[in-house]
């Protein structure tokens, strides 16, 4: 016997994800789950959503998130709820909140501590635990970070990884698929991933075959070795036998610009190779890491420490400023690199600023600026990059295999997770893509544009039950107006609320309603089973 309908959608517009054409439909929502598509008398509802009018669709999956802490400082996850996001896959470039040990762990404190989180744990059956006692607002599903793995094994030493070493770090990504991670992600321009050999991620890979799961990576470059990158990314897929997926897939720097079809023509012959590849993109044409991505690989060897001696030892600085000179080559380079973000009062002032401008209030050149921020901020600086070109970012998105992803941390509008001056897609993403490129531009009909951020990351990551509105499906729903979804986030003011989205249910629970958040902690964090 059925039980009563919790919630009726109302006469919506049905985009289902798979990407055929929508239809006008009731959807009944009972618990967590759709009972039943089709025509439902209202007198048979608890609640009703009138969605005349309205597109009616699975709710978003965030393919790129990086929430693994902030969603501990605060599980409101207003950013990502108020577009629309209904689940996360965390543990992104080789950077996750388990497995978390030994220099892995140290390296994470200062996180930690910036956020106000006082519990610490190592394994991803403790962060789990943490998580269900806390509450979330959305699902999570999260991957294992290289970079945790080699850190909490090898440290962060420019060194092969011995046979002993690779083994525990086997042992230890095995026990976190066995504990629920969903993949294994890598950081390659970020310590310890960086000195990883492709050797070592091709024999991590093969703990993932058996499993089924995927290997994901922010390459070893998005630039000048572009291709290469994207070549390293093949082979490991074909030699471990395991489908893999490129992070934030771009063109970084201008000089680069005209290798996106080549980069698309890699890809595509490998996937008529039958090499299951696939890859997530964010709808802007800035990126955004930490500041100290400028810095060769050599300046980070040893850890922070190490690298902030570096940073004051006047002849390697020496080194560094004409490495950078050569990097940093191009007229206007240093006005398109933003701070966004300080770990100090004392340097407030600078978020939202471009190395040109606070160089010019220094004063001082500009590469010795970059040095005199990180050493005073002891590293933690992010920054936002205005690198990309928009035919590029249009082409990458157009690729059927292409989901999205924000490449963003859940933040809330006020609390601990609402600091500096973040990228906009933080709040923006979504909205973004479908009304800016989809009803706008016109880059793909809306149908396939819902897939890419439906069920494609469904399929991609494996979340059964999610990604597609049918009878039995978990009920992640968002409602949301065609004609209005709009992002309103900013360079200059990101902490904008998107419009055009008054309805997401999170496991047939409200968590946004006529416009406004809730407050009901319904999310999950998700499995393979």
């Amino acid at each position: 016997m059925k039980r009563g309908v919790d919630i009726l959608i109302k006469d919506g517009l049905i985009f289902d994800g798979t990407g055929t054409a929508p239809f006008v439909s009731d959807i009944a929502i009972s618990g967590d789950r759709i009972q039943s598509v089709g025509t439902v008398q209202e007198s048979n509802a608890e609640q009703v959503i009138p969605a005349k009018g309205l597109a009616v669709v699975p709710g978003f999956i965030d393919t790129h998130a990086h929430s693994d802490f902030t969603l501990i400082a605060d599980p409101r996850a207003e950013g990502k709820l108020l577009q629309g996001v209904t689940t996360e896959i965390n543990g992104n470039c080789g950077m996750s909140a388990a497995p978390l040990y030994g220099k892995a762990l140290e390296r994470r404190e200062d996180d930690l501590n910036e956020l106000g989180i006082r519990e610490r744990w190592n394994t991803v059956s403790e962060y789990r635990s943490l998580i269900e006692r806390q509450g979330t607002a959305i699902n999570i599903a999260m991957l294992a970070g290289h970079g945790n793995i080699r850190g909490a094994v090898v440290g962060y030493e420019n060194k092969e990884a011995s046979q002993e070493e690779l083994l525990q770090m086997k042992k230890l990504l095995d026990e976190s698929i066995r504990e629920g991670a969903m993949g294994l992600s890598t950081g390659l321009i970020y310590p310890p991933g960086i000195y990883a050999a492709t050797e070592e991620l091709i024999e991590l890979c093969r703990v993932l075959e058996p499993y089924g799961i995927i290997y994901t990576s922010h390459m070893r470059s998005e630039g000048a070795m572009l291709l290469e990158a994207i070549r390293e990314v093949i082979t490991i897929g074909q030699k471990a036998g395991v489908k893999v997926h490129i992070s934030h897939i771009k063109t970084a720097g201008e000089q680069n610009w005209h290798k996106v079809d080549r980069a698309i023509s890699l890809i595509m012959d490998a996937r008529d190779n039958n090499l299951q590849i696939t890859c997530d993109r964010y709808p802007y044409t800035a990126s955004s890491t930490d500041l100290d991505s400028l810095l060769p690989s050599w300046a980070f060897e040893g850890g922070n420490d190490e690298e902030l001696r570096r940073l004051m030892h006047k002849e390697t600085c020496a080194r560094l400023h004409k490495e950078l000179l050569d990097q940093a080559q191009g007229k206007g380079y240093w006005e398109r690199v933003i701070v966004s973000s300080v770990a100090s009062e004392q340097n407030k002032w600078m978020e939202g600023k471009t190395i040109a401008e606070i160089s010019r209030s220094l004063p001082a050149d500009e590469i010795e600026t970059v040095f005199h921020i990180l050493v005073e901020e002891r590293l933690r600086v992010g920054a936002i990059f205005m690198s990309m070109h928009e035919d590029n970012l249009i082409k990458f998105l157009s690729l059927p295999f292409c989901a999205i992803g924000s490449d963003s941390s859940a933040r809330c509008f006020d609390g601990p997770t609402r600091r500096g001056r973040p990228h906009p897609r933080t709040y923006g993403t979504f909205p973004r893509f479908l009304g800016t490129y989809v009803r706008d531009a016109a880059v793909m009909p809306l149908a396939e544009a819902v897939r890419r951020a439906t069920s494609l990351p469904a399929e991609i990551f494996g979340l059964n039950g999610r990604g597609r509105i049918r009878e039995g499906m978990f009920a992640d729903i968002t409602v949301f107006d065609p004609a209005r979804i709009s992002d309103r986030a900013t360079f200059d003011d990101p902490f904008q609320r998107p419009v055009g989205i008054p309805y997401v249910l999170v496991n047939g629970t409200p968590a946004v309603w006529e416009g406004r958040q809730t407050g009901r902690f319904s999310g999950r964090m998700l499995d393979r089973l």
